[in-house]
């Protein structure tokens, strides 16, 4: 059974850090490329050369990254605002076509819930 669970949520001021984690079972995580989502894509790394790809709102405040022997992907977000409060959701597909089209996804975590508060 494929689990995706995220963690590393909270409340944080803005300006302030915080560091997601989305843990990943029953998958070849290797082989998925991997995405972040709140109510639309955040970012994704490709499985196969690890590319990045980012809305234009997070671009050079957060960073996608993968440890795929702890079957591990991370979202570290710096210099937040208000704006980015939400439930972010980690996402794994197989065969992706767009980062940005929801359907192409074959799994999704539960979600953890970011508040930025000024």
């Amino acid at each position: 059974q494929v689990q995706l669970v995220e963690s590393g949520g909270g409340s944080v001021q803005v300006g302030g850090s915080l560091r997601l984690s989305c843990a990943a079972t029953g998958l070849a995580f290797y082989n998925y490329d991997m995405a972040w989502f709140r109510q639309a894509f955040v970012a994704g790394i490709t499985w196969i050369d690890n590319s990045t790809s980012y809305a234009g709102s997070v671009k050079g405040r957060f960073t996608i990254s993968r440890d795929n022997a702890k079957k591990t992907l991370y979202l570290q977000m710096n210099n937040l605002k208000s704006e980015d409060t939400g439930v972010y959701y980690c996402a794994a597909a197989r065969n992706l076509e767009s980062w940005r089209k929801r359907e192409n996804y074959d799994y999704w975590g539960q979600g953890t819930q970011v508040t930025v508060s000024s």
